[in-house]
């Protein structure tokens, strides 16, 4: 019996191609997504440092910690999944912020 072997490779291909992209699909989704992570990131540490720097505006001096800006300046921060350092080194210099991922 004859057959197409050009019918069944292309077949064949097809079947491939799908399974590829269906793979390629399953471990995009699967993957965390380390962009938004970093995102994340990076928006606290700016909130954080509007905040420092708005009450240095107002005050003329930096706020010695973290609570000062979330009691005095409406600053929120997501404390059950980051890890936030304040330090500051005097009145007149900003603050260092590390912001960091708290794993669950």
């Amino acid at each position: 019996m004859y057959t197409d072997r050009k019918t069944h490779k292309y077949f064949i291909l097809i079947i491939a191609l799908v399974l590829i992209l269906a793979l390629a699909g399953i471990v995009t989704f699967l993957r965390p997504n380390d962009e938004v992570d970093e995102e994340g990131l990076k928006a606290i540490k700016s909130a954080v440092m509007r905040s420092a720097l708005q009450c240095y505006v107002v005050e003329g001096v930096y706020p010695a910690d973290l609570q000062y800006l979330i009691d005095n300046y409406g600053l929120t921060v997501n404390t059950e999944d980051y890890y936030i350092t304040y330090d500051v080194f005097g009145e007149n210099v900003p603050p260092n912020v590390i912001v960091t991922y708290r794993k669950k």
